[in-house]
């Protein structure tokens, strides 16, 4: 693999599939406000070394004082990379006058013998195209820049105020080996940042829109999680995952789910899907399998009197809460956060409560239906068991399980619903899927009690 300059971002390594390129020229564009110069100064401190320092040339998009008084805010800015000479900060505004280019060439010139740089900065490529007239004076600069980094064995990363969508029409686009297009959209309400890999010359790299955010840390990037279909053979949990409800165990023919396996939990609002899931938890902290609950529905004080009355704890080492809101939210940005988490906790089992929740962060629908496809993927490979909370309009006859094919992703799907029986409500449960394991296909009833769900006999349904 050809050799590569980290940006500071591990997850933006992955997308660049390591990094930008060492021997090449990158072309990082965007539109105002995008983060360009925020990622171009992360790459030269994350590279810099007093052998080969990092040299990063201001032109006429900023003056050099705000650019240092901006970056030395941010956290990975080393005051000792400028005194001891590993990055070298240069304004080449001066030398832009009458003589325009041919006298920035000689500027670099002396820049390259002088300091000897591993790494050079053009911020910004484009504020030179009125030197050249935007024309062949300019692509002849171009070049005889390219030259001289070349000969130098010099990286080269060239700022751009371009768009996604002109910056491949640019004389620029032709020259670089790497593009990297910083983008800024608007999705109803909220804001989303958004970097693509446009070119990557010679090497293979993570295709499509991926999120990022801009820190105090720097630019900090979220692959789009997009699973492959698993093609190739892998080893399968022989063993079971109890439910916690004895008697919904008996009714899985198999004690249990299978380790590692998806279960979907339908039903109406206050019909007990989450308490299903906390007896799906708290059994696993029992056996030694710790867990995640995933919820945007309650924080965890409010979490805490709920399991309180059904004399579990809050506070058990073996349950883990992950709370947060959906306001601002982006799935691949907390998809990250729950495997972290998973990862963090050595966790066998994971609840999310609920997909609604996530379906209504993600806006698009088939971006849903893959990042489904795609978690379930890997807790499948990981043998983490995941089990997926959806809420469902209807109280009583149910005309559809849920939106964009969860249900085909599930291994199993547990129904809980309400049935009358005259003035009577009751809550009743049915297994309606099990994927290679035999279930009784009955509709059983339940209360919740202070130990949680008790089942009770099977419900005669009458037409």
């Amino acid at each position: 693999m050809t050799d590569r300059l980290s940006t500071g971002s591990p997850r933006l390594d992955d997308i660049l599939n390591g990094g930008l390129l060492k021997n090449g020229i990158n072309l990082i564009t965007g539109v105002p406000g995008s983060g360009k110069t925020i990622l171009s100064q992360q790459v030269v401190f994350t590279n810099a070394t007093k052998e080969r320092p990092a040299l990063y040339l201001t032109t006429l998009s900023e003056p050099l004082d705000k650019i240092l008084r901006y970056g030395e805010s941010l956290t990975f800015f080393d005051q000792a990379a400028l005194k001891d000479g590993r990055v070298i900060y240069q304004d080449l505004g001066p030398q832009l006058g009458d003589d325009g280019l041919a006298e920035l060439t000689k500027t670099i010139d002396r820049a390259l013998k002088e300091f000897r740089p591993g790494l050079v900065v053009i911020d910004s490529v484009r504020s030179l195209h009125p030197m050249g007239n935007e024309g062949p004076g300019y692509r002849r600069f171009l070049y005889d820049l390219v030259r001289r980094l070349t000969a130098s064995a010099t990286a080269s990363l060239w700022n751009a105020r371009y768009s996604r969508a002109e910056v491949l029409d640019q004389p620029e686009a032709a020259i670089a080996d790497a593009i990297v297009a910083l983008d800024v959209k608007q999705i109803a309400e909220r804001e989303t940042r958004v970097v693509q890999v446009l070119k990557l010359r010679g090497s293979a790299y993570r295709s499509g829109e991926h999120l990022y955010r801009l820190t105090s840390s720097g630019l900090e990037a979220f692959p789009r999680l997009a699973e492959a279909q698993v093609t190739a053979a892998y080893e399968l949990s022989p063993s079971t995952a109890g439910t916690g409800i004895p008697a919904l165990d008996e009714i899985l023919a198999g004690g249990g789910y299978w380790a590692g396996a998806a279960t979907l939990v339908a039903g109406p609002t206050g019909v007990g899907k989450t308490l299903m899931g906390l007896h799906f938890l708290y059994r696993g902290g029992e056996v030694g399998e710790p867990g995640v609950l995933a919820t945007f529905q309650e924080n965890k004080s409010q979490l805490g009197r709920i399991v309180s009355s059904f004399g579990w704890s809050i506070d058990d080492a073996n349950v883990h809460i992950l709370s947060r809101g959906v306001v601002d939210m982006n799935i691949d940005e907390w998809v990250y956060e729950l495997i972290e988490t998973v990862e963090k906790t050595g966790a066998r089992r994971v609840v999310i409560d609920s997909l609604l929740d996530v379906a209504s962060a993600a806006g698009d629908p088939v971006r849903f239906r893959e990042w489904m496809f795609s978690m379930t993927q890997r807790f499948m490979r990981s043998g983490v068991s995941l089990m997926m909370i959806v809420e469902v309009a209807e109280l009583f006859q149910l005309g559809k399980i849920s939106e964009h094919g969860i249900s085909h992703l599930s291994d199993n799907v547990i129904l809980l619903q309400y049935v009358q029986e005259g003035a009577k409500l009751s809550r009743a449960l049915t297994v309606l899927k099990t994927r290679a394991m035999r279930h009784q296909p009955t509709v059983r009833r339940y209360e919740i009690t202070n130990e949680g769900f008790v089942l009770g006999d099977a419900v005669i349904v009458s037409r």
